[in-house]
């Protein structure tokens, strides 16, 4: 029988998923009960839901240094216990100054956790089922996002912010059970230290591989920044706050999650498939240069006014590629940090990945403030594929066995 991913994946991607609940329900419940929280003004809610990343940015090259120097469960149990503390102190803070403080420490725990999660599908998972291990990763954790915003989201006109926040931080801490339960303790072996190169630190690493790393940074720009954060709002330059579909009156709030509901339902199935498909033969660039396009397409089509059984559908193709890009991305960077100081090189990617989804907000929004903002917005987007195509394109062709190898 064919083995499945290392169970210390699994554990981990589980692990991530407990920790995300508080986390993805603020997304849907925070801009609605802002006042409840304490919180001042609207404005303030943007600052909170983006603060984690930028504070990662300083943050990653510490945890990748960390994780050098402390044994994986450590660092896992750590982000566990801040995952329980921020999820918990939901409930209690009453000022927009201990939202910023724990949101803070939400964006410690999740350096902690994501390079922790890469560098474990590396270290723990099979060279030949990489593009599997990464889509079962990547969709297990994601069903944290998933139950955060449907189970928290409904709850919270229900029981108030305050309860449900308590609740999950209960739930959270389930995931300091399997890392103790499950988790197995032989540590992998550690790679010889290498001399450090004169320098800026990690600029090398930026260098030689700039095509990932640049790939990284667009990737989440577009998906993560742009895309996410302007679905609703999107929605609404169309068709206005409401929106009839087979005879039912759907608010624009309530389509854009349902939508993003949908890409968390189908990532656990879906990103273990193309992952487990660009394992084979034909390797991951035929798959990811088709997605880059196909992606180009949905994003270039979104701004225009179709009908909204139409537009529904492009955006549930964009949806698709999201899936399919941020796997294979993901794989692609698993391949080559096989060949690198695991922990460091995911250090990197994970400081060009936070920096792109902390940007993609500011510039969306920035370009929705001019006519025709979310045409030039999503025109753009399109371009930033395509030319992302090319780049990976010539790669393809340039390779001698361009069709036989799953790693690059």
């Amino acid at each position: 029988m064919k083995a499945g991913p290392h169970r210390n994946i699994i554990i981990i991607a589980l692990v991530t998923a407990c920790a995300l609940l508080g986390d993805s329900m603020l997304y849907i419940a925070l801009p609605i009960y802002w006042r409840e929280a304490g919180l001042d003004g609207i404005w303030q809610v943007g600052i909170l839901l983006a603060i984690n990343r930028f504070v990662r940015l300083p943050l990653n090259p510490l945890v990748g240094w960390l994780y050098n120097k402390i044994p994986l469960k450590t660092g896992l149990l750590f982000a566990i216990i801040l995952s329980v503390i921020t999820t918990t102190g939901y409930g209690w803070a009453s000022s927009f100054a201990a939202w910023l403080v724990l949101r803070c420490l939400w964006g410690l725990a999740w350096s902690f956790l994501r390079i922790g999660g890469l560098s474990a599908v590396v270290v723990y998972g099979d060279r030949k089922k990489r593009g599997e291990e990464m889509g079962v990763y990547n969709g297990l954790y994601r069903l944290g996002s998933l139950v955060g915003m449907l189970v928290g989201g409904g709850l919270t006109p229900v029981f108030g912010l305050s309860w449900v926040s308590f609740a999950f931080g209960l739930l959270s801490s389930a995931g300091a059970i399997l890392l103790a339960a499950f988790f197995k303790r032989k540590e992998p072996a550690r790679p010889p230290k290498a001399e450090r190169k004169k320098g800026f630190p990690g600029l090398d690493l930026l260098r030689s591989h700039a095509q990932v790393m640049t790939s990284g940074f667009f990737i989440t720009f577009l998906i993560q920044g742009v895309f996410t954060a302007t679905l609703s709002s999107i929605i609404v330059y169309h068709y206005g706050e409401s929106v009839q579909l087979w005879g039912v009156v759907i608010t624009a709030a309530a389509l854009s999650g349902g939508l993003q509901g949908l890409r968390w339902m189908w990532e656990p199935f879906l990103a273990k498939q193309i992952g487990l498909w660009s394992d084979g033969p034909k390797g991951r660039l035929p798959l990811y240069i088709g997605s880059l396009i196909i992606g180009a397409v949905s994003f270039l089509l979104l701004p225009f006014p179709f009908p909204p059984y139409v537009w529904i559908v492009i955006s549930l193709i964009a949806l698709l590629a999201s899936t399919a890009l941020t796997t294979l991305l993901d794989a692609i960077a698993a391949d080559r940090a096989r060949n690198e100081e695991t922990v460091k090189f995911f250090t990197y990617y994970t400081v060009v990945q936070d920096l792109g989804a902390a940007c993609g907000p500011l510039a969306g929004f920035f370009l929705l403030t001019y006519t025709f903002g979310y045409e030039l917005l999503f025109s753009g987007c399109a371009a930033i594929l395509l030319l992302l195509t090319l780049t990976w394109l010539s790669t393809y062709r340039k390779r001698p066995s361009a069709g036989k190898s799953t790693s690059l």
